[in-house]
């Protein structure tokens, strides 16, 4: 099933329900978007020449046009290749080229820094501004549409290129199938979606918020775009007191930023139906701030761009102190299991690598056999996650496994400092990685933000430690720090930390 059709099928049932909202200004009806849709399929067909399969990229900000664009390719039978926005030109390059997209639509500001492009990397033919007179000629209401193409499940709808912190990134091939079996385990498992409820989308349409805005599309959700160019709390907030039911996808530092300013301000959020969060570790600490100040409203997620968004989840009822340390259990009709370096299972409890199998798991990466065999041998998806499974099903994280520290021959793992350092009240942000040291292999060193004008010491937190963990694991030496580095997803970069370390002398 082409995935265009739920889009169709919307339209078929709610014609004249608001699909497209730009704050607080509706943009399309469901009805006005699928005619649109249909027109620049066929545009991208006969004007462009494209063919079934041909790759179309969004170098995008959040805007209407995107999910514009998003569908008119599905629509032509052409696979959508979403790009960060945040990216540098040169990336952009490599994500273009390596892809082989035939066409690039972009934002104005994106337009202009991309140009050049096209007579520079031999498949690309055009770069066309999404809010330029070329867009709006694509979409004239004269052109015939075109009737929805037929694809066959396994044929690729979304090139996921991944955020490429150890190296280049690579284009996790997202089928149609896969995004169905997505949208599935979503009602399975996370929440419903009415006529008329909203979905507010403050993170990038290109990663979560754009995975997750198919569910609402199926059954007929606004999609509400903010009109900030960055993340703004407050704005939010008032979209979310402006709409009905509303839901938000948020990476965990967006929850906590939101969580504060709602906290200060005593915003009313009794539209708010649910925030789904996910992408990067949430601590306990903050996940309590926001607990107390949204209530029982909150649904984590725990996914990959090679699974997107589909492995395991922690639903509001189950948002218990008991499971906080944990990212749930399994997702629908999906199995998750813990392997030593031999792919065998680990007893309940022990820490190894976390593998996956599921309809959601991707179809390889593009034209990269090499990784593809790696990460799916055996028939699992090797997610490169540390975790662990206690007795009832239930996965903790405990990082990446090129994190794990390894000090004295014992196992070490961040996440469990940082969850520690995170329990400090004057602590923003913490992040633990490994340094060498000529006796132990590695030594424990914490990177920590503090609040401004707090007077943290070392012994403060060695104090904090000491009486939370064994003696072996608390952090050798603390680097107070303004911030932490991070990629255009908001995950922290610890390969530019232990750079960092590496310009400096181990201790003795």
């Amino acid at each position: 099933m082409n995935v265009a059709t739920l889009l169709h099928r919307s339209a078929r049932a709610f014609p004249e329900a608001p699909a497209l909202v730009l704050g607080a200004r509706p943009v399309a009806t469901y009805g006005e978007l699928a005619a649109g849709v249909a027109r620049v399929a066929r545009a991208l067909r006969d004007d462009f020449g494209l063919a079934p399969g041909d790759r179309v990229a969004l170098a995008m900000r959040n805007s209407p046009e995107f999910f514009v664009v998003l569908f008119a390719a599905w629509h032509a039978g052409l696979a959508a290749v979403p790009i960060n926005f945040r990216l540098h030109r040169q990336e952009f390059r490599y994500i273009l080229e390596h892809s082989g997209a035939r066409v690039c639509f972009a934002s104005t500001d994106l337009a202009a820094t991309l140009s050049g492009l096209e007579t520079e990397i031999d498949k690309l033919a055009a770069i066309i501004d999404a809010q330029g007179a070329a867009f709006t000629r694509l979409t004239d209401t004269a052109r015939a549409a075109m009737p929805c193409a037929d694809v066959v499940p396994d044929d690729p709808a979304w090139l996921f290129y991944t955020s490429g912190t150890t190296g280049r990134p690579k284009g996790a091939t997202l089928t149609h199938r896969n995004l169905g079996f997505m949208i599935h385990a979503y009602f399975a498992d996370i929440d419903t979606v009415a006529p008329g409820d909203a979905m507010v989308h403050a993170a990038a349409l290109s990663h979560g918020a754009g995975l997750y805005a198919l569910p609402s599309i199926v059954q007929g959700g606004a999609q509400v775009i903010c009109e900030s160019a960055s993340f703004d709390p407050a704005e939010v907030l008032d979209l979310i007191a402006g709409h009905r039911r509303v839901t938000l996808w948020a990476a965990p530092t967006m929850l906590t930023r939101l969580t504060h300013v709602a906290q200060t301000q005593g915003t009313d959020t009794r539209n708010l139906r649910t925030i789904v969060y996910g992408g990067a570790p949430m601590y306990v600490a903050d996940l309590g701030r926001a607990l107390d100040v949204f209530g029982p409203k909150l649904v984590q997620i725990f996914g990959q761009g090679e699974s997107p968004m589909t492995i395991t989840s922690l639903g509001r009822d189950d948002h218990l102190p008991s499971n906080l340390p944990t990212c749930g259990r399994a997702r629908t009709l999906v199995e998750v299991r813990i392997v030593d370096g031999g792919d065998r299972d680990v007893p309940a409890g022990e820490s190894g690598e976390i593998v996956t199998r599921s309809d959601c798991v991707m179809r390889g990466y593009w034209n990269n056999p090499d990784a593809t065999a790696d990460t799916l041998r055996g028939g699992w998806l090797h997610t490169g996650d540390l975790g662990s499974l206690d007795a009832r099903g239930y996965l903790t994280l405990k990082g990446r496994a090129k994190d794990m520290i390894i000090s004295g021959g014992s196992n070490i793992y961040p996440r469990e400092i940082e969850e520690v350092l995170l329990t400090h009240a004057d602590v923003v942000e913490a992040a633990v990685v490994g340094r060498p040291h000529p006796d132990w292999g590695e030594e424990v060193v914490a990177f920590v933000v503090a609040r401004p004008g707090a007077e943290l010491t070392d012994a403060d937190l060695d104090r904090l430690c000491l009486d939370a963990i064994a003696r072996y694991k608390r952090p050798r030496a603390y680097r107070f720090v303004a911030s932490l580095p991070k990629n255009n997803y908001g995950k922290v970069l610890k390969t530019e930390l232990r750079a960092q370390l590496q310009s400096r002398p181990p201790r003795p």
